[in-house]
């Protein structure tokens, strides 16, 4: 009888792996990006500075550009979550608080680095926009939700494109004018979140 043969090669990778790996890409990305520009960035650039091939970045990612897409997309459903738990009655602002509160929710200084490019590089900007308009219907889904409102009312989604809007120009705003190299981080994310605050605190007549 011949012995069943056992699985051979590498084991697949976790999702988990899988989303570290798009993260690194990213981080990789933004450095070269910065130090030399996107034209004369390459996909065997990027592999390289992670210690992976140009195939596996095209695995992930269809093009140069869109490998910043996790930086630009962390936290969306933080938001989102962030939304559904906004207690009636209460500042739209507080429901954030505790968000702004951990680092890890606000963007990095490798996405304010990545933002002042897009104002030169046509396809960063285009990742950076795509990405919010994706974003949008989580909120939209999330507000309705909590107004428990029917997901094709129109009024969750005028509200998610408001805030979507409001947080797309805080985090702008924060990053063109914090341009100064050895900047204190601590400093640079409380600035963010103040921002951030102000953002909602403004929007929230039109959310309420």
């Amino acid at each position: 009888m011949t012995a069943a043969r056992g699985r051979t090669g590498r084991p697949p990778l976790t999702e988990e792996r899988k989303a570290a790996i798009r993260l690194e890409i990213a981080r990789a990305a933004v450095d070269l990006f910065v130090a030399q520009g996107v034209a004369a960035t390459t996909g065997e650039q990027i592999g390289q500075a992670v210690g992976v091939s140009a195939r596996t970045v095209w695995r992930y990612f269809p093009s140069k550009e869109s490998c910043v897409r996790p930086l630009f997309s962390t936290g969306i459903d933080t938001i989102a979550t962030a939304l559904r738990q906004w207690r009636p009655g209460r500042p739209l602002e507080e429901a954030f608080d505790h968000v702004w509160a951990r680092d890890a929710a606000l963007p990095g200084p490798d996405v304010g680095a990545l933002l002042r490019l897009t104002r030169s590089e046509p396809g960063l900007r285009a990742v950076w926009l795509q990405t919010h308009d994706e974003a949008e219907p989580a909120f939209a889904r999330a507000l309705a939700e909590r107004a428990g409102l029917p997901a094709d009312d129109v009024r969750p989604a005028i509200r998610a494109a408001m805030l979507n809007a409001a947080l797309r120009a805080a985090v702008e705003h924060h990053a063109y004018r914090t341009t100064e190299p050895g900047a204190d981080p601590a400093t640079a994310r409380a600035d963010l979140a103040a921002t951030l605050r102000t953002a909602l605190a403004v929007t929230a007549a039109g959310l309420t």
